[in-house]
């Protein structure tokens, strides 16, 4: 079984409750969680959020949704995702974050394949990006994710859930997805408030005629309103990772 686990919390830094900010008239994370369901290869999808009395929001959503949700340690992120996969025993577990309203189903579909295709341990299309940040994902065995609960020490493992897996690619097989041209250098993720503006005007734009609405969908109306696609750009890749290695190393 090939189980996607959707990490959501409310407690964002920089853009407090971002996951249940309106989005065409639901929250962002019921947005996104309609895309991930057009996922074919999918068979199943839970939400796995904390265990604090502020995330219980979430878990009401998922209710009203009929998504499963498991709420577990705020800051063991990997810890988190074990033991919201193991009632399941999934052979493979997709990660999926629940700051991208924009996820495409397609993508995810496509990185299933090439890791089951190439019987990786672990695949992604975000260790040299070449899709647009918001668009990540990530697949791991089953037995991927038990090395990492075991072997994985590091605050920034615990929280970064794959984190130990870029550190050690010597112990494991990977694959990677790779889009040509590449799209990196576009932020379809949800960090800051100009990155929900742009998010929430594609969504306007798009979702009324087409609430299945693609990548190039997307593509074809930045390139009709350019002045989108740069609204939101000076902020880098991955700011949380870094900024959790700044405070373990005390940069």
């Amino acid at each position: 079984m090939i189980l996607g686990i959707l990490q959501a919390r409310t407690s964002s830094s920089r853009l407090p409750n971002k996951v249940l900010k309106e989005l065409c008239g639901e929250p962002m994370l019921a947005r996104q969680i309609e895309r991930l369901q057009r996922s074919q290869r999918l068979d199943k999808l839970l939400v796995a959020t904390s265990d604090q009395p502020a995330d219980r929001a979430i878990a009401t959503l998922c209710e009203k949704l009929g998504v499963p949700c498991f709420c577990g340690p705020l800051d063991d992120v990997l810890l988190r995702f074990y033991l919201a996969a193991r009632p399941y025993n999934p052979t493979h577990i997709v990660r999926l974050t629940g700051d991208c309203p924009l996820a495409d189903p397609m993508v995810i579909d496509e990185l299933i394949t090439l890791h089951l295709t190439g019987k990786f341990d672990y695949s992604s299309n975000c260790s040299n990006p070449s899709y647009p940040d918001g668009l990540d994902a990530e697949i791991m065995s089953g037995k991927t994710l038990a090395t990492l609960q075991e072997k994985a020490t590091t605050q920034a493992d615990r929280e970064h859930v794959t984190y130990y897996v870029r550190r050690h690619p010597e112990q494991f097989s990977m694959g990677e997805l790779q889009r040509t041209p590449s799209l990196a250098h576009l932020r379809w993720t949800v960090d800051e408030p100009a990155d929900f503006e742009l998010v929430a005007r594609i969504y306007q734009a798009l979702y009324p005629t087409n609430p299945a609405f693609t990548t190039d969908d997307i593509l074809a109306l930045l390139a009709q309103q350019p002045e989108l696609a740069t609204l939101n750009t000076q902020h880098q890749r991955n700011e949380g990772l870094a900024d959790s290695l700044a405070k373990e190393h005390h940069i």
